[in-house]
């Protein structure tokens, strides 16, 4: 049974996982495979070595990489996020948020944002989210759970 999540604690994750950086790099790997080191400034053409640096730090200290003879690669924790982060898109994507043209990374930002406001707003109630909203609500909170229980679950498994 997956514990209750706090609104505190779905906002702190989707902020958590909702820089630009990270989001470009989970889905770079899922798309097209392990990024050898070397190419990296190639892939990231548009980002600085240090924003680089950070993603590949925040991706580590969340457990989403696996260093292999191929290069950077996504553990399950990456890949399921990645998951989310395409839920989250086509969801945006469906409903123009935040704009009818925008980028892939904006879009996950966005919704993003909208789960953290969604869950720090008791009196949403699941009549004014669509099944799909509802369904990236559930992927984030499984992922949480799932790959993060140590920063969000005391020892009874209840949400600290």
């Amino acid at each position: 049974m997956m514990p209750a999540l706090s609104p505190r604690q779905v906002q702190a994750a989707s902020i958590e996982l909702s820089s630009s950086g990270l989001i470009r790099l989970v889905s770079e790997i899922d798309d097209h495979g392990a990024i050898p080191p070397r190419t990296l400034s190639y892939t990231f053409a548009d980002l600085t070595r240090e924003q680089i640096r950070q993603a590949i730090g925040q991706a580590d200290r969340l457990g989403l990489l696996d260093r292999s003879h191929a290069g950077l690669g996504l553990t399950p924790a990456g890949g399921d996020l990645a998951d989310l982060y395409d839920a989250s898109a086509r969801w945006a994507r469906r409903h123009n948020s935040p704009a009818p043209v925008c980028d892939f990374a904006e879009r996950i930002r966005h919704t993003f944002v909208s789960l953290g406001e969604t869950s720090a707003d008791p009196g949403l109630t699941a009549g004014e989210t669509d099944a799909e909203f509802g369904r990236v609500q559930r992927l984030l909170a499984e992922w949480i759970c799932t790959h993060q229980p140590r920063q969000i679950c005391g020892d009874l498994g209840m949400a600290a």
